[in-house]
């Protein structure tokens, strides 16, 4: 129980951070950088980094169809509980973690489509010519939403614990290799990839408390 009111409490936090650092990026030195005289919060360090790191097309596409891996994740669990909402004939008689995972998806997806519609910052770069949304990076809130629920999961229905580390090692270098790879690639600012990484390392540790709490009560 300790343990759940600690992912509680740091699910907050890191929402909490979440909230100040959009915030932040709203009032603290904006300047017209980007394209076509988009402006960005802490233009200063963004512009430092990106012209540090440059873009590279070639990562930004390979980055780009790796992050359907997490979508053939979000299906694969998606199609578990279904199944077993028919051959149990109820939904409620799902596995509550798949149940409980099912919802974390919808939050996910629900603050992907909030800030498809609020506008913090663009690009800092054109995409096929147009100047999209950029702020959180949704590439890497959705890498890192839905690989370390995937671990969990994973971790509780693989009874073999070599076959369950290394399928832990393999996500978490997965993970590196897209957040890395959307930084470097120079198609988000340097405060998307940190806005992303918060809003979605609040969001897991959430579901991990609200799970492992659920869980819990199941066990009494």
């Amino acid at each position: 129980m300790k343990r759940i009111r600690k992912s509680f409490m740091a699910s907050m936090c890191l929402l909490t951070a979440f909230v100040l650092w959009t915030v932040a990026i709203c009032f603290v030195d904006v300047r017209a950088i980007g394209p076509q005289g988009s402006s960005v919060g802490f233009a200063g360090i963004n512009g430092f980094i990106h012209n540090l790191t440059g873009v590279h097309w070639g990562l930004y596409t390979i980055t780009d169809w790796l992050g359907l891996v997490p979508l053939f994740v979000c299906m694969g669990f998606g199609i578990l509980g279904l199944v077993q909402w028919i051959k149990r004939k109820s939904i409620c008689k799902a596995d509550h973690d798949i149940l409980i995972l099912g919802g974390f998806y919808i939050i996910t997806i629900a603050a992907y489509l909030l800030f498809e519609s609020v506008v913090i910052n663009y690009r800092p770069v054109l995409i096929g010519g147009i100047l999209e949304a950029s702020y959180p990076s949704s590439t890497t809130m959705l890498v890192m939403s839905v690989m370390p629920t995937a671990i969990m999961q994973f971790g509780n229905r693989i009874k073999n614990k070599v076959l369950r580390n290394i399928i832990a090692v393999a996500i978490i270098t997965f993970i590196a290799f897209m957040v890395i790879g959307r930084l470097i690639c120079g198609v988000h600012w340097f405060t998307d990839i940190v806005g992303g990484a918060l809003l979605s390392a609040g969001l897991v540790m959430m579901y991990y408390s609200v799970s492992r709490r659920y869980c819990d009560k199941l066990v009494k």
